[in-house]
């Protein structure tokens, strides 16, 4: 293990801070979200230098668009901006990073170590772990591609088709899960959708996701060495339990939390009950380990998505003044509404801007009636899922380039023949939801 620096380790205590800021917030005793910000962008400030040049420049590139443009906002058009809490944006979800880190803890220091259960290659391994991404993120979201593709990656070094099956495995699940984060927020911005509508073309959606991936990939690459994720029990035991325990806190105990924020405090619990068993001083030690030399590690992860969240500030700050609150862009939400803005989220996407954006944006810029809302909400979960799948900055492949080193633009172009074949699909769903719905 590398010995790390007095820097090094104080940014990883900072980010243990900001971890357990952001869990006291959860209580309600406190506001905690400046605070959070504030050590999570300290440690980053720390960890600068140690940032890989590719991610640095990216996230430095970010920073200066977000703030350039908070700026022409306040002093080009008069807008109101929070200025101590411009860093929050997306130290929610790098928090819960941090928390999902903590997985690693689950179990006995052994080194890498072979996945358990049968190694299947070829297109059944991509199948299965398209499968196993897409079931399990369906509840557990991005964690999944940590725990997926960590366990994938004991048997070496990750390869394309693995990326793109955990990209597409994950994305995918926000056409139709109820727990995704892409539902809570359409849910905000079209509070009448109906889900039955949104279910009965969002399952068969993700499904051909998943036929289109294995044929996909098995005629584009020698899948003979690559090796799929185990759906045997050992290999999923730990995710269906940690799955189980997020249901529970969800419908019964926190419900008033969302799955993000249960996922936050769940597992690095879970890992301290775990090693609570071997005693205190061997749990404080396995703690001091991973704040010293994991969490710092994080620095690409971490700096990337604090990042990628000023600049969603800083546009949607310089869009709202530009746009104003009067205007509409379309008179109805129809099947031709619907199919432009799909395509022009997606394509915003390709750009490197993160659906979630374009999407919120689009609310704000329509007026929906009835059946409207039904309809806005699936264009706004098959953005989300095309465009995140595709787009260089969504926070998928911002996980994939922080945690494993590949390029977001990389992802995106071996993307694109997908997201066409997708996008193709997901317009002749619209006009079909369209002609039930309004």
């Amino acid at each position: 293990m590398q010995e790390t620096t007095f820097r090094q380790r104080l940014a990883g205590v900072l980010i243990l801070l900001g971890l357990i800021a952001q869990i006291l917030g959860f209580t309600g005793w406190v506001p905690t979200a400046h605070m959070v910000s504030y050590l999570l962008w300290l440690a980053v400030v720390l960890l600068w230098r140690d940032i890989p040049k590719r991610s640095r420049i990216q996230a430095g590139v970010l920073m200066g668009l977000g703030l350039l443009m908070l700026l022409v906002a306040r002093f080009g058009y008069n807008a109101y901006v929070d200025w101590p809490a411009m860093l929050q944006g997306n130290a929610f979800v790098a928090a819960m990073l941090v928390g999902v880190s903590f997985i690693s803890l689950v179990g006995k220091q052994q080194g890498r170590k072979k996945a358990p259960g049968k190694r299947l290659t070829g297109s059944g391994g991509i199948l299965r772990t398209w499968l196993g991404v897409h079931f399990l993120g369906t509840i557990l979201n991005m964690s999944t591609i940590i725990m997926v593709g960590d366990r994938l990656a004991r048997s070496g070094p990750l390869s394309i088709p693995q990326y793109l099956a955990l990209n597409r495995g994950l994305s995918s699940a926000a056409t139709w899960s109820p727990f995704f984060a892409s539902m809570g927020v359409v849910i905000a911005l079209a509070p009448g959708m109906e889900y039955s509508y949104v279910a009965l073309f969002g399952l068969p959606l993700a499904l051909a996701s998943g036929l289109l991936t294995t044929l996909e990939l098995g005629r584009r690459f020698d899948l003979s060495e690559v090796y799929g994720f185990s759906l045997a029990p050992r290999s999923l035991l730990m995710p269906a339990i940690i799955a189980l325990l997020v249901m529970v806190f969800h419908f019964w105990l926190t419900p008033e939390l969302s799955i993000v924020g249960i996922i936050t405090f769940l597992i690095p619990t879970v890992a301290l009950l775990y090693n609570l068993r071997d005693g205190p001083r061997y749990t404080l030690r396995r703690i001091h380990q991973h704040t010293t030399n994991r969490l710092p590690a994080m620095r690409g992860e971490i700096s990337l998505f604090l990042a990628a969240g000023l600049l969603t500030l800083g546009l949607s700050t310089l869009v709202a003044a530009v746009a104003g609150s009067e205007w509409t862009l379309f008179e109805s939400f129809g099947a031709p509404q619907g199919m432009a803005s799909f395509i022009g989220i997606v394509l915003s996407a390709l750009a490197g801007l993160h659906p979630i954006i374009g999407v919120s944006v689009l609310a704000s810029m329509v007026s929906l009636q009835g059946g409207e809302h039904t309809l806005f909400a699936f264009v706004g979960l098959c953005s989300w899922a095309v465009g995140t799948s595709v787009g260089p900055l969504s926070g998928i492949n911002l996980t994939l380039q922080g945690r494993y080193g590949i390029s977001g633009y990389r992802m995106m172009k071996n993307n694109l023949f997908y997201a066409a074949i997708m996008s193709l699909l997901t317009l002749g769903s619209i006009a079909a939801m369209s002609y039930l719905v309004t």
